[in-house]
């Protein structure tokens, strides 16, 4: 059985290979150790589809007994999210870093007006079983949605959601609010859904490195603060 270990905040992940484990990697240059027989490893093209969204050629198979280091972005982590025989996740495809052999990848068409805004045109649905690495900004969080009470998530952080989710694009809060937030999905249904939790904020990140207080409330109050005022 595969294992998958990724130390919170280390900046790589080890996974080791059974010998009747065999995974696809969609980013082969982030393999920066591999311990196996060198025949394990195998190089192909990717599809045409794969190759516009991922905006790479190359994927890795890579079959076991084996073992291999991801090294990850600075402030990324790898989670290991095990997909059910007809799971119905849609993903956002550029999270993807690898999924096991024999899983299912079906394209999902976005409706044009939120393809429109969030530039996001086709999600990704796997079916297992079978494991998907996930690379997110920060950490995993799972929230359970509910048919009747909306859950707003922050269009950059939104990774999965359940497909047969209502899913539209909007804002919430008082008038102040909706002005000074950035776009949200809001979204009713059953199911999980995955958000990343590493977004930004510049404003958090400048008080906590100092800047004046003055700087901070005319950011906030006066019509495109944050630009004029730096």
């Amino acid at each position: 059985m595969m294992k998958v270990t990724a130390p919170a905040a280390v900046g790589h992940a080890k996974i080791e290979l059974e010998s009747s484990d065999a995974i696809h990697v969609l980013h082969p240059r982030s393999i920066i150790a591999f311990q196996g027989a060198p025949m394990l490893r195998e190089d192909k093209f990717m599809d045409l589809a794969g190759m516009y969204r991922k905006r790479k050629w190359i994927r890795s198979r890579i079959q076991g007994p084996s073992q291999f280091i991801l090294g990850l972005p600075a402030g990324c982590t790898l989670e290991s999210i095990p997909i059910p025989e007809g799971g119905d996740l849609l993903f956002d495809f550029k999270h993807v870093l690898f999924y096991t052999e024999g899983m299912q990848m079906k394209s999902r068409i976005q409706k044009i007006k939120t393809a429109w805004i969030t530039h996001e045109w086709v999600r990704m649905r796997f079916s297992g079983p079978g494991e998907l690495g996930i690379l997110v900004t920060g950490d995993l969080a799972v929230l359970q949605l509910d048919p009747e009470q909306p859950l707003y998530i922050e269009k950059s952080s939104l990774v999965a959601y359940p497909e047969q989710a209502n899913v539209k694009l909007s804002v919430y809060g008082n008038q102040l609010a909706s002005q000074h937030m950035h776009v949200q999905w809001e979204i009713t249904g059953k199911g999980p859904v995955l958000i990343q939790t590493g977004s930004r904020d510049p404003q958090l990140e400048d008080q906590l490195q100092g800047d004046g207080v003055i700087k901070r409330i005319l950011r906030e109050l006066l019509p495109f603060g944050s630009i004029y005022i730096k």
